[in-house]
């Protein structure tokens, strides 16, 4: 149901009653909250207990050199550029490509290699790879977790080979046998898209490449700031609010009406979104369903570096045996070296080295050290520990999603996104498209 239009005001008016109230400014939060003014809403506020816009897309500025937490690579033809067009001058046009350090101790092609973790391998352990995979297609059908669903399409031997089982654990966060197969069928179908006969057969006689549909974009250099500034520049533009730093403490519902509290402040609506953590929106409503949600927390290190690297992949993951980080991202082969040095980002998924920066940093200088890699002068100038960096569903997680989610429905709170949903969304295009389609079904009854 699309929002009643009531009278405009001039944008950035005091106001503490409003149509829509949407708690969070990450992408979900400022795509919903256009979305909203499409349906005709005109009285909007968009609520964020951190002082920065874009949820989990944070930029970190040491010295000279920007680093990134969350999504890195966007398109030019998202849809999330439908809503701030404004914004697509801003991002930077890339050409990506994606390594991987396999146990073998070699950088190779991500996520797999048919020469380097199948025919290297030899003659005999190219039979029992290919073996594997035939046994697993007839009797390891019945998949029911992770590792399930990964063995059926590569088979046992080249799911350790290649050191896929690893890289799961790394970024699961625990054993794959653990996950539900419903998580693993969103974020690891391109295991059965590279698996398939279509994907293999891609592989080995490789088509002639045509021209790309669509253009790989990153921010700007600065940041991501700037970039959803110029989103929240539109908002503001058309009359939505948007307060930053203000910690909810209390909703409830009272007759037709949404009360939000934020400390000494009580704002209204007629109409409440959410798109933060499903947890914190259930402890906000006074909900205590008794109910666990698991979320991966991550330590971010930041480095700078004189030296040779040993790979030129931009992107580069980590499918050895050893070591808890699981990706880095060399910024400067996007935006150049910064006082002639190159720096990079690396993701560590903070259970793994027990929360501690520092064995983040000793963990990723030892496994780095052993494959030959950054042989120099390699500077560690930060870190940042990134609790909710995404959902983990494990043990019948969507039960206890839908459960969530109904109890809050009852109250007409209309949460989804990766955290208001606990959904993982893995691109600013899905993001866009959930809230799209979520809100455009109207408010709940």
């Amino acid at each position: 149901m699309a929002c009643q239009t009531e009278p405009s005001r001039p944008a950035g008016a005091a106001c503490d009653s409003y149509e829509a109230i949407v708690l969070g400014a990450g992408i979900s939060g400022l795509v919903s909250a256009s979305v909203l003014l499409r349906q005709g809403c005109r009285r909007i506020l968009i609520v964020d207990e951190f002082d920065r816009l874009g949820g989990n897309h944070i930029d970190c500025s040491i010295g000279p050199y920007t680093f990134d937490i969350g999504s890195f690579i966007f398109q030019d033809d998202s849809p999330l550029l439908d809503h701030f067009p404004e914004m697509l001058p801003s991002y930077i046009p890339v050409e990506p490509s994606w390594g991987k350090l396999n146990p073998q101790g070699m950088v190779t092609r991500y996520p797999l290699s048919i020469k380097d973790d199948i025919v290297r391998s030899g003659l005999r352990s190219c039979a029992a790879i290919f073996g594997s995979l035939i046994y697993a297609r007839l009797f390891h059908a019945r998949i029911g977790n992770a590792r399930d669903f990964a063995r059926y399409w590569i088979g046992e031997d080249l799911l350790r080979r290649s050191g896929l089982e690893k890289y799961m654990e790394r970024f699961f966060g625990i054993e794959a046998e653990r996950v539900d197969l419903g998580f693993a069928q969103k974020r690891m179908m391109w295991i059965a898209e590279h698996a398939s006969l279509r994907g293999l057969s891609r592989r080995v006689r490789p088509r002639r490449r045509t021209a790309p549909t669509n253009r790989q974009l990153v921010r700007p250099r600065e940041g991501f700031q700037p970039l959803y500034e110029i989103a929240a520049e539109r908002l503001r533009g058309q009359g939505v609010d948007i307060l930053l730093g203000a910690k909810p403490a209390a909703l409830r519902r009272s007759g037709t009406q949404f009360e939000l509290s934020l400390g000494s402040r009580l704002v209204r609506s007629q109409r409440m979104v959410s798109t933060i953590p499903i947890d914190r929106t259930l402890s906000l409503c006074g909900l205590d369903l008794g109910l666990n949600f698991d979320s991966v927390t991550l330590i971010s290190l930041f480095f700078s570096f004189k030296g040779r690297r040993g790979f030129d992949y931009p992107i580069l993951y980590n499918f050895s045996h050893e070591g808890a980080w699981k990706r880095l991202t060399m910024y400067s082969d996007f935006y150049g070296p910064s006082d002639a040095r190159e720096y990079f980002g690396v993701e560590v998924i903070a259970s793994q080295v027990g929360g501690k920066v520092e064995a983040a940093e000793a963990d990723f200088r030892k496994v780095t050290a052993a494959a030959g890699l950054f042989q120099g002068d390699l500077v560690l100038e930060g870190a940042r520990i990134v609790p909710y960096a995404y959902p983990i569903y494990v043990d019948q997680a969507e039960r206890r999603v839908s459960a969530a989610l109904s109890a809050m429905q009852a109250l007409g709170v209309e949460s989804f996104g990766r955290q208001g949903g606990f959904d993982y969304q893995p691109t600013a295009r899905v993001s866009t498209i959930e809230a799209e389609t979520v809100l455009g079904q109207g408010r709940p009854a």
